[in-house]
């Protein structure tokens, strides 16, 4: 079994509603290993947006500790974590959120531009990621002028502009037709396989989940199974 390049230890996230506290997560640990393929999959409700959230670094734990490739992030500053996540994780969104304004070669250069990837660099591997989702002949469209699953297929090559070691994708394929997330969950599993990369999906569809290694089941804030 390969380390963990994901670990969370004994993580709560307790929201205050109003007077009311409300804990999300309640003392949960997970690892992740490198170039694995796991699906979290849970009802609403069940904690697993707040779990991405803790497994993708986006918030912090109110109690416990999250590390990402054996350094303890549940501490460290914003501007120091966005660039240490932008480096490692590349993420998928159900609702796509590509800029509406830009083509779809400048929504797959973003990530780059925080990193201080060089102009040229930028385009050149956009056009190299936009080719490898089958879209190369739509690097000039806006996003309005793409289906639902071309701009998913922006999203995904997106995700990959900065090479991360970690994908995550949060209901990757909530917003299209059956068949079409078919083939979107048929690209990630291919990548995952060639290249290695370790693959998060957080879903509440079976179907999806069965694209998996290992499927870990969340609800009330706790993992309740784990399939592999």
């Amino acid at each position: 079994m390969s380390a963990p390049i994901i670990k969370l230890e004994n993580v709560w996230k307790t929201y205050q509603l109003g007077k009311t506290e409300v804990n999300a997560l309640k003392g949960l640990s997970l690892e992740i290993p490198e170039g694995a393929f796991v699906a979290i999959m849970g009802s609403s409700g069940s904690g697993k947006s707040t779990l991405l959230n803790m497994v993708g670094c986006l918030d912090s734990p109110t109690k416990g500790k999250v590390f990402l490739k054996d350094i303890d992030i549940s501490s460290m500053p914003e501007s120091q974590l966005s660039q240490f996540r932008g480096k490692v994780l590349g993420f998928v969104f159900q609702e796509f959120n590509l800029f509406p304004n830009l083509n779809a070669q400048q929504n797959v250069m973003l990530p780059m531009v925080f990193q201080g990837t060089p102009m040229e660099e930028r385009k050149k591997r956009a056009e190299e990621l936009l080719d490898m989702v089958g879209l190369k002949d739509r690097i000039a469209h806006q996003p309005s002028e793409l289906s639902g699953g071309e701009r998913q297929r922006v999203a995904l090559a997106r995700a990959f502009a900065n090479d991360p070691e970690v994908i995550i994708a949060d209901e990757p394929t909530g917003n299209l037709d059956s068949i079409t997330g078919e083939k979107i969950m048929a690209f990630l599993t291919k990548l995952h396989e060639e290249e290695g990369k370790t693959l998060v999906v957080v879903t509440h569809d079976a179907k999806i989940a069965a694209y998996a290694e290992r499927i870990v089941y969340i609800k009330d804030g706790q993992i309740v199974d784990t399939i592999y």
